[in-house]
């Protein structure tokens, strides 16, 4: 049977941070995945065909990459996720962040869910992005409208983890390195925060972005995402409010890359080809750019899409050339080969 959303009018998680009001969406009723905002996908870290993926409404999972999906059992307060990761290394292991009921986790792959608040302000925060420790299994990082948190326990217990971030309180993204345990970013409302030192403290890294002595920049700049290259670390790229930058020195100096090459400058999302790093995708209200340089040029990738407002974008880990693309009241894509076309996922829901 075909599950489909009930009338809601949403209102985004870069909405609530005030720079971001052209992701307020009303949505209408339609089915999963054929108009709907689809708010976050995650992939599974090891099995190419599970996906789990969620709409302003309901979360979904299909085992066979898009074909079929089932409605995921589900307890929460708040009917809207917001953030979702498959715990890299406890694979049935799934976190849901939301808009202003905390986080749930599922220890068996989706099926039952349980809050793991404790240490929350659950009710008054929107949770943005989950980060994971690379080599210890206990340690997980979120962010949200009231900061960031750390868990020395995977969740089942939360820290404030805010030291150095005094000009601002709402971190929209987190990374961690991919093999240094002690360095991380988060993207801020007001730029880019940097620790190398598991967040005692951070350090505000923003030369390049915004004057570094302005107080107003601590609400002048949303890094909705952020990327680091697989290959050499010591590149990153941010996602804005106002365009596309890239440090290739960890984060003491950035430059906007792409600036009148990319289609809009909204980014969204950013996905690195861990084969070819020279390889980078980009999501936005525009559809899908594509660089074959590292960024100094552009190309539209919007073949097959019916709907170009991007509002989430995730790569395939086991697969470069699979990519997936959620929309802003237009359902779910994927494709099979590096963007060069798309296709509507129309599996019915189970």
């Amino acid at each position: 049977m075909n599950y489909c959303a009930k009338p809601y009018k949403s209102v985004g998680w870069h909405m609530v941070l005030g720079i971001m009001a052209t992701v307020f969406v009303l949505m209408l009723g339609s089915c999963i995945p054929g108009g709907e905002t689809i708010v976050v996908i995650a992939t599974h870290p090891t099995n190419q065909k599970i996906l789990y993926v969620a709409s302003n409404n309901t979360l979904y999972k299909t085992r066979d990459g898009g074909d079929t999906w089932e409605k995921t059992s589900q307890s929460f307060t708040s009917d809207r996720v917001t953030a979702l990761a498959v715990d890299p290394l406890m694979t049935s292991a799934v976190y849901a962040g939301t808009n202003g009921d905390g986080v749930y986790k599922s220890g068996d792959a989706g099926r039952t869910w349980h809050p793991f608040n404790s240490g929350l302000r659950a009710h008054v925060m929107i949770v943005g992005q989950f980060a994971f420790d690379p080599r210890d299994q206990e340690i997980a990082y979120l962010a949200s409208t009231v900061g960031v948190y750390r868990s020395e326990n995977r969740g089942r217990d939360w820290n404030e983890w805010m030291e150095g971030m005094k000009e601002v309180h709402f971190v929209v993204s987190i990374v961690a390195h991919p093999t240094n345990r002690n360095i991380l970013y988060a993207g801020t409302s007001g730029g880019v925060y940097r620790t190398t030192t598991a967040g005692k403290p951070w350090k505000r890294a923003i030369a390049g972005m915004l004057p570094e002595n302005d107080p107003a920049t601590s609400m002048a700049l949303g890094v909705n995402v952020l990327a680091i290259d697989p290959t050499t670390p010591e590149i990153v790229y941010a996602g804005t409010t106002k365009g596309l930058f890239k440090t290739t020195d960890s984060a003491e100096s950035w430059v906007r890359i792409g600036e009148g090459k990319l289609s809009d400058d909204l980014i969204m999302g950013i996905n690195i080809d861990p084969t070819s790093p020279n390889i980078i995708y980009v999501g936005h209200r525009a559809g899908i750019d594509k660089s074959i340089d590292h960024g100094k040029t552009w190309s539209e990738m919007n073949r097959g899409l019916t709907n170009l407002n991007v509002r989430t974008f995730v790569m395939s880990p086991h697969d470069s050339m699979l990519l997936y693309a959620g929309m802003n009241r237009g359902g779910l894509f994927r494709s099979t080969d590096g963007a060069e076309t798309w296709v509507p996922i129309l599996g019915n829901a189970e």
